[in-house]
């Protein structure tokens, strides 16, 4: 499964056709990133670069002119390089490009300073990324001091220059049938990854063991990489909510958070689940974990056509400081304690963000500085928390160091919404069931196991 060559034209036609009259649109690729020394990180393309054409490569620039009598999607990228390949691996080359990419012309990246100027001018408006990137800025404004310079004898250099991100990050937001099939797949083997750390979690374990399970299950199926930095927090460490060392032992009592999703062809899942190391849930860290869960259930039954954004995270808010204030955390009336966001002292995030491309994906949250409506295709996730921390004296000990937040993929749908991350235990029920039942599977092997050492035993004597 994967994004046609006519949905990526598809896409750019959609741009192209927000765009003023007599305008170009240009869009670097994302550069490749050191590590350390001479190693580099494996690369991964800007987002909105392969939004527009799925291609993965570096040092490739797009420009979009909307009327070019010639083509309206140029590309420039590396030319085939038979020793180059033979150490970093296959390029496609601009010849290939027209072909498998679908654009109307394509030439070699180390020719865009003699030809983009000659594309820019004339042209009364450029669109590209201001301002996020200071080396590309500059090749723009080189670019255009070249037609400056020769405007006495030809056509004029552009007087407008407009941030293209707003009009394409709201392209990016709707999330077409097959995008949305890829975060179900990305989804899907998140939900694997959790599962087999779920299932391998015991006392003694280390956090990175936890984290290794989640990311081989992301890697045999498919993934090549997790789409951020996987969260395995145990005991107090879950109190963090960016916390990922991820190099403590799991102690007996402990509850573990895991936040952690894997990329699909260039789709993110987010998922987050926590749960006893021991299998068992302390009647203070269910009572925790009841109220978040009941506060993610009110949150995703607010994902629906036609809501503010704001009405998910409003409804976990109302949920969690009454759970609160019923366990005595919290004291007052739960309306004055959310006006004067008393709360924040355990739940201090939002409930939710944008996900697609990116695991924090683009699209203005307001508009007009008033929360925008919900409609079908958006996703976003919802993941309400609670976080008591081991230094809090303003509650009793018996409450310190449980960290808890659930977290899924939620698509807003015509008649509703659809939960993308399924397939993971999240009821206190279902998470005591699932850890006992692998507990007794593994004894009984042990058992049978050592049953087969001893008839071994007894037929060699």
């Amino acid at each position: 499964m994967r994004i046609s060559n006519r949905e990526f034209n598809k896409r750019r036609k959609d741009l192209m056709a927000q765009m003023e009259s007599n305008s170009i649109a240009l869009l670097s690729s994302a550069p490749p990133s050191v590590r350390n020394n001479d190693a580099e990180y494996p690369y991964r393309q800007n987002s909105d670069f392969y939004y527009l054409t799925g291609f993965a490569e570096p040092h490739a620039l797009l420009a979009l002119i909307p009327g070019r009598r010639h083509g309206e999607v140029v590309l420039f990228c590396q030319e085939k390089d038979k020793d180059k390949e033979l150490w970093t691996g296959y390029i496609l080359g601009p010849d290939a490009a027209i072909e498998e990419l679908g654009v109307d012309d394509a030439y070699p990246i180390d020719d865009i300073d003699e030809i983009i100027p000659g594309l820019i001018e004339g042209r009364d408006r450029v669109y590209y990324s201001m301002g996020k990137d200071d080396d590309f800025d500059n090749c723009v404004m080189e670019w255009v001091k070249v037609i400056r310079n020769q405007a006495k004898i030809g056509p004029h250099p552009p007087s407008e220059f407009q941030v293209l991100d707003h009009l394409l990050h709201e392209l990016r937001l709707y999330k077409s049938p097959t995008e949305i099939k890829l975060m179900e797949k990305a989804a899907k083997i998140s939900a694997e990854g959790h599962r087999a750390a779920m299932g391998f979690c015991k006392p003694g374990v280390m956090e990175y063991q936890l984290e290794a399970e989640l990311h081989y299950a992301f890697t045999r199926n498919g993934s090549r990489a997790p789409a951020y930095v996987s969260i395995v927090g145990a005991g107090d460490n879950a109190c963090v909510l960016h916390y990922d060392s991820n190099d403590a032992e799991v102690k007996e009592g402990d509850l573990v958070l895991i936040d952690a999703g894997c990329e699909y062809q260039h789709y993110a899942s987010d998922i987050t689940r926590t749960f006893p190391a021991s299998g068992k849930f302390t009647p203070e860290q269910k009572a925790i974990y009841e109220i978040v869960l009941k506060s993610q259930e009110a949150a995703i039954a607010e994902v629906q056509a036609g809501a503010q954004w704001d009405a998910p995270h409003k409804a976990s808010v109302r949920v969690i400081t009454q759970g609160l204030v019923k366990l005595g955390l919290l004291k007052g009336r739960p309306a004055q304690l959310i006006k004067s966001e008393a709360y924040k002292d355990f739940y201090m995030h939002r409930v939710g963000h944008w996900i697609g491309m990116d695991v924090h994906d683009v699209g203005d949250y307001k508009i007009d500085d008033h929360w925008r409506l919900l409609e079908p295709g958006m996703v976003t996730t919802i993941e309400p928390g609670i976080y008591i921390s081991p230094n809090n004296t303003k509650v009793a000990k018996k409450w310190r160091g449980i960290g808890i937040r659930i977290e899924d993929d939620v698509l807003v749908t015509k008649t509703g919404n659809k939960i993308l991350s399924t397939g993971i235990p999240k009821t206190v029920q279902e998470i005591e069931d699932y850890k006992n039942t692998l507990k007794t599977k593994s004894k009984k092997l042990l058992e049978k196991i050592n049953r087969l050492k001893n008839y071994g035993k007894k037929n060699s004597s």
